[in-house]
C-alpha cells in the first residue's frame, strides 16, 4: 500500500472551537525527570479560581454542544493538592470531562476518592518496568519508581480505571513486546507511546537510525495484534488511516482545521497549539501567548489565533508540507513545538519528531502488514 500524495485537500487555518483545553494547576512537580520539557517544574505557582472561572465561563458553552474535555497538566497538577484542585473544578459544568495526567507517586486511597467524587479521568505517566524508568527520579535523584506503583496499586484497588503514557528514550529491538506485556499486566485500558522529544529544557538528541525506530512500531503492532486488550493510540490511529486509504477515503481522515490546543497556563496565559511552548519565550517571537484569559475571553482570543507573529509562520509551514510530505495526510504537518526546539522557527518542515512518531510509525504499520500478507501467502 503506498502513501498518497495527490489529492489531499489539506487544511486551513485554525478552528475557533477546540476539542479540548489544556489547563496548568501548578508549575511543581515532584519528580526532576531527566527528559521534562518544563522550565519552571521547581517552583510552586499555582493557577488561581479566577483563572478556572474565566475559563470555564467559555467551556461550559463548548460542553452543552457536545462532548468536552479539559486535561489538567504540567507540572504535576496532584502537587496542587486536592482542595485547591477541587475549587479548579469547581466553576465548571458538570457535563465537561476532566482528565488528570499525573506520575501516580502522590496518588493514594484519598486521591482516588477525589477522582471518583469528581469523576477525573486518569493517565499515568510510566515507562516500563522498574529498568525502563532510569529517567524518572525524584528530586533526590532516587529512582521514583516503586512510588509510582503505589500509585497504581491504589488506583487498582479502589477501582480507578486509567491511561498510560510511556515515554520511548532509544528504540531497540524486544522493546516493544517487553513494553506491552507490561501494560498488559499493569492492568490500563488506554496506552500512548512517545519517543522522546528534544523539546522545551530536554536537549537530549532524537535522533535515531530509521531502521530500529520502524521496526519497534512493527513489533509494537504485532505484539497488540496477539492480544489486544488495550486501546494503543498510536497503532489505532495509523490503522484508521491505513483503512481510509484502502477505502479510498483518506481526504477526510484529518480535520480540516488544526485544533487550537489552547494550553491555559498558571497565570490564565494562553499558548495555542503546543503546550509544550508555555513558559518559553524568544527574543524573535516573544513568550508565544496569545493573550490571557483574565482579560481577553478565550473565544476571541481563539478567533485571533492567526493574528500572533509565531502562529501565522506555523501555518506557512503546514501549508510547506502540505505541499512536499506524501506523509501529510496522515499527520496533518506535525507540532508546532517540535518544529521550534529543533529548527529555531515555526516555517521548517520535517523534524525528528516527525520521522520518529509520524513517517516510522506508518511505515511499520505497513511492514507488519506486508510480513503478514507474506506469511499467509
Amino acid at each position: 500500500m503506498a502513501v498518497p500524495r495527490q489529492g489531499f485537500s489539506g487544511m486551513r487555518g485554525i478552528a475557533t472551537m477546540p476539542s479540548y483545553v489544556v489547563m496548568q494547576p501548578t508549575t511543581l512537580c515532584n519528580l526532576d525527570c531527566a527528559y521534562c520539557y518544563l522550565p519552571f517544574r521547581s517552583r510552586d505557582r499555582r493557577m488561581p479560581v479566577s483563572v478556572a472561572t474565566a475559563v470555564a465561563g467559555q467551556v461550559d458553552g463548548w460542553a452543552h454542544a457536545g462532548r468536552f474535555s479539559v486535561v489538567w497538566h504540567g507540572g504535576e497538577p496532584l502537587a496542587a493538592g486536592r482542595d485547591h484542585l477541587a475549587a479548579l473544578l469547581a466553576p465548571f459544568d458538570p457535563s465537561v470531562e476532566h482528565h488528570v495526567q499525573t506520575n501516580a507517586t502522590l496518588i493514594d486511597d484519598a486521591w482516588c476518592e477525589f477522582f471518583a467524587t469528581h469523576r477525573v479521568r486518569v493517565s499515568v505517566s510510566v515507562d516500563g518496568p522498574r529498568g525502563r524508568n532510569a529517567d524518572r527520579v525524584t528530586r533526590g535523584g532516587r529512582p521514583a519508581y516503586e512510588r509510582i506503583m503505589a500509585g497504581v496499586e491504589a488506583l487498582r484497588r479502589n477501582g480507578i480505571a486509567f491511561s498510560a503514557l510511556c515515554v520511548v528514550t532509544r528504540p531497540e529491538p524486544g522493546l516493544a513486546t517487553e513494553l506491552y506485556d507490561y501494560f498488559l499486566d499493569l492492568g490500563c485500558d488506554v496506552l500512548g507511546i512517545n519517543i522522546e522529544e528534544l523539546e522545551g529544557v530536554n536537549t537530549r538528541d532524537n535522533r535515531h537510525p530509521a531502521r530500529a525506530v520502524t521496526s519497534f512500531w512493527a513489533e509494537l503492532v504485532a505484539a497488540w495484534r496477539r492480544t489486544p486488550r488495550i486501546h494503543l493510540r498510536e497503532i489505532e490511529w495509523s490503522l484508521r488511516y491505513a483503512a481510509a486509504v484502502l477505502d479510498d477515503t483518506a481526504d477526510g481522515v484529518l480535520p480540516r482545521q488544526l485544533d487550537p490546543i489552547p494550553t491555559i497556563g498558571h497565570d490564565g496565559s494562553v499558548v495555542l497549539l503546543s503546550p509544550e511552548l508555555a513558559g518559553f519565550s524568544n527574543p524573535r517571537y516573544g513568550d508565544f501567548t496569545s493573550g490571557n484569559v483574565l482579560e481577553t475571553p478565550l473565544v476571541e482570543i481563539l478567533a485571533k489565533a492567526a493574528a500572533t507573529p509565531w502562529v501565522a509562520e506555523f501555518l506557512t509551514g503546514i501549508e510547506a508540507c502540505r505541499a512536499r510530505c506524501p506523509y501529510f495526510g496522515f499527520c496533518g504537518g506535525g507540532h508546532a513545538a517540535n518544529r521550534y526546539f529543533e529548527h529555531g522557527s515555526f516555517d521548517g518542515t520535517e523534524t525528528n519528531h516527525c520521522r520518529n512518531s509520524k513517517i516510522r510509525l506508518l511505515e511499520g504499520v505497513l511492514e507488519h502488514a506486508r510480513d503478514q500478507e507474506a506469511a499467509t501467502a
